[in-house]
């Protein structure tokens, strides 16, 4: 999946900044992976008897599109699989973002190995195991290995910027 194209764009700024523009999120998104990403990013679930669920987590941005892991007993895991939707929480130089979404696991194998060689040079020695993902160490909120790969598929972004030019902006998908 290359970058997404937003079909709606709303501006919420209430002090007469313009809509912000989708390319400076994608540009912070792809500085935010350039530079090893890992700042704070925080994944919102749903458990079956409705009650959310927050995580910190390791999201990593190839080609236009997020990516994350997580060991399958996680809560964010089991949450998952009963309910895909979810929403990434992140604040990059400048910008937060909250992403709409859903979740899927990744399982084919050429795009779980191009995925291991994105997180191996952000500095996680993440290999392939089968159709999930190992290493010597992941973060505590990840469980234990092995670690399922999953696909974010960007419904709706919200942002807010912190630095000029300010503003408030919804971009759908």
């Amino acid at each position: 999946m290359t970058n997404p194209r937003p079909t709606d764009i709303k501006n919420l700024d209430i002090y007469g900044n313009a809509a912000l523009e989708w390319d400076r999120a994608v540009g912070l998104l792809d500085t935010f992976q350039e530079e090893g990403g890992w700042g704070p990013s925080f994944l919102g679930t749903v458990s079956a008897d409705g009650k959310p669920h927050s995580a910190g987590f390791g999201p990593s941005w190839y080609e236009g599109t997020l990516y994350f892991v997580s060991g399958a007993g996680t809560f964010k895991s089991r949450n998952l699989a009963q309910n895909p939707a979810c929403t990434v929480s992140m604040s990059l130089k400048g910008m937060d973002l909250i992403f709409e979404g859903a979740a899927s696991r990744v399982t084919d194998p050429a795009l779980l190995k191009t995925l291991a060689a994105v997180y191996q040079k952000a500095g996680w020695p993440a290999e392939v195991d089968g159709d999930a993902f190992t290493a010597p160490y992941s973060a505590p909120s990840a469980g234990p290995p092995p670690w399922n790969v999953y696909v974010f598929d960007l419904q709706t972004a919200f942002a807010v910027a912190s630095e000029e030019p300010h503003g408030a902006t919804r971009w759908r998908f």
